[in-house]
């Protein structure tokens, strides 16, 4: 909005390269894409559905902190302890030490990379102080020392995959997209796991991104073309919604990786005997306690039925539009009361780096909330409000 722009609506990365993939294919018969985005500082992978124009997000998964700046970095690493090793150098006389020659060594690093996947070896030159830095790198080196951060880029393709409940036997094409897909051993890997199946590299994996958005932009704005006149865009919740309910547990009540448009209800109580108002506070994320969400809005419903606690029977809405405009209702079920609430797409929400960082979160802590959640339900089955 600072450049005057008007935002339409927020697509992820994978799923634009997806358009920029399939907009030659739109005619074709139905096939499961998966989109593998390696960027400089993050890693985003999405699994697609593509038949006659319909492009339909299945899954989405990814790791926030992963891709070209960590390769960098993990050779930048080497080679500081190699020159130490070399030059006997402490932590006193380190010249390596200073920002100035660590970025050096890492804009070093990162053209000895570049050039090692088109090559089988590389010189790391520059200068330190008053010495000349020259090392050879091999490809072989670099993936070793690289091996590691490969390897997690796996997590995520099985995440998605699982996510969606696809085996990888029904991926029809592997769409490689951002520079860091360029790395022989990142492509090798992706290769193996799909047992040998050819990566598809027919779109430029820096220019992808834009010119799906491009493409995207261009259907919402009603310009439309041979190419583009049956392109419809499904995609998908990217972190459950739900709402709060006492000990600040968190209700689910739309899934995460739910297709929009989409609406779903659940249907809650009071907790207090006689209780005729109830707060909503509407929340995103994948830990089971909302201190750990994100709060997107809260209302209040009034004129709940009065009665004892757990009688009153309260729908709860989520309706989520295709431009990711959230309206969350609210209707008690024998007085008819009711009240509601819109959050608009860009109000409160999560960046893409923000929702994989929650996702990655959420699954270091299940054990915690599992023992959490557990803890809750054995106190209130024993009347402990």
């Amino acid at each position: 909005a600072i450049a005057g722009l008007e935002v339409m609506r927020i697509i992820n990365e994978p799923t634009a390269a997806a358009l920029a993939y399939g907009l030659d294919k739109s005619k074709g018969e139905a096939q499961t894409v998966l989109v593998f985005d390696l960027g400089g500082g993050t890693f985003d992978v999405s699994l697609l559905k593509l038949d006659s124009g319909l492009f339909e997000v299945l899954a989405t998964a990814g790791d926030t902190h992963l891709g070209g700046e960590d390769f960098d970095s993990a050779l930048a690493d080497w080679v500081h302890s190699e020159l130490r090793r070399k030059n006997k150098w402490t932590a006193e006389n380190d010249p390596t030490m200073t920002a100035r020659n660590q970025r050096k060594i890492r804009a070093a690093c990162e053209a000895a990379k570049r050039q090692l996947s088109s090559s089988m070896s590389a010189q790391i030159q520059c200068s330190i102080g008053e010495e000349e830095v020259a090392m050879e790198l091999t490809r072989a080196k670099f993936e070793k020392l690289c091996e590691h951060l490969f390897q997690r880029c796996m997590e995520s393709v099985k995440s998605v995959l699982n996510d969606a409940k696809c085996g990888k036997e029904a991926v029809a094409e592997i769409v490689l997209v951002g520079g860091s897909t360029r790395v022989p051993r990142v492509q090798q890997i992706l290769q193996d796991f799909f047992s040998g199946k050819a990566l598809c590299k027919s779109v430029h994996p820096d220019e992808a991104v834009a010119y799906g958005a491009a493409v995207q932009g261009a259907i919402l704005s009603g310009v439309r073309d041979a190419n583009t006149q049956s392109l419809l865009l499904v995609d998908v919740i990217p972190l459950s919604l739900g709402v709060e309910c006492e000990g600040k547990h968190f209700a689910k009540v739309v899934p995460r990786n739910t297709s929009i448009p989409c609406k779903k209800s659940s249907e809650f109580t009071t907790v207090s005997d006689y209780q005729t108002e109830i707060d909503i506070r509407v929340f995103e994320g994948e830990r089971s306690h909302t201190d750990g969400n994100n709060l997107l809005g809260e209302f209040s419903i009034t004129g709940v039925e009065r009665a004892k606690r757990g009688e009153p029977k309260v729908d709860v809405t989520f309706e989520v539009n295709a431009n990711g405009l959230l309206s969350v209702a609210a209707c008690d079920k024998v007085t008819g009361a009711k009240a509601d609430v819109e959050i608009a797409h860009d109000r409160g929400r999560l960046s893409a780096e923000e929702i994989e960082a929650m996702c990655e979160e959420a699954e270091r802590m299940r054990m915690d909330d599992d023992a959490r959640t557990q803890a809750a339900e054995e106190a209130s089955s024993r009347g402990d409000y």
